[in-house]
């Protein structure tokens, strides 16, 4: 970054007077601006690897990707509601949504019997598979 904006004289006493990213004319980038460039590069990389990039992406699900990923890590939801900028925890926890592998530790961990390591498969039971196919006829 630091290269960038020394590249692009964005360290000299004006240059706040300068966005910090600019579109082709010179002007700050809008929203609108920003996801095109992100959708942009998304269809790139899906020519290289289909299934590396979901079909619908912005930056709003960049930045929700993150915030999961924080959360998922343990991080605290106020350092993730500090590092989106976000004034109340409140709004972070839309972002911060537990998946199931987070809401079966939870489970876990008040639960008074300890859960099976190995989950049983009800693929594997033939009586219940064909009981659930003649259920549909």
């Amino acid at each position: 970054l630091k290269a960038y904006m020394q590249e692009n004289q964005l360290l000299d006493d004006y240059a706040n007077l300068y966005p910090l990213f600019s579109n082709g004319r010179g002007d700050m980038l809008t929203r609108m601006g920003i996801t095109a460039i992100v959708k942009k590069y998304a269809a790139m990389a899906r020519e290289i690897n289909p299934s590396l990039i979901p079909t619908k992406i912005s930056p709003h699900s960049l930045r929700h990707s993150k915030a999961m990923m924080l959360q998922q890590n343990g991080v605290n939801l106020v350092c993730i509601r500090d590092f989106l900028g976000h004034q109340s925890v409140t709004t972070t926890e839309i972002y911060a949504r537990i998946d199931n592998k987070q809401k079966r530790e939870a489970i876990e961990k008040t639960s008074l019997s300890p859960a099976p390591k190995k989950l049983p498969s009800w693929q594997k039971n033939k009586g219940l598979l064909q009981w659930l196919e003649n259920l549909g006829k």
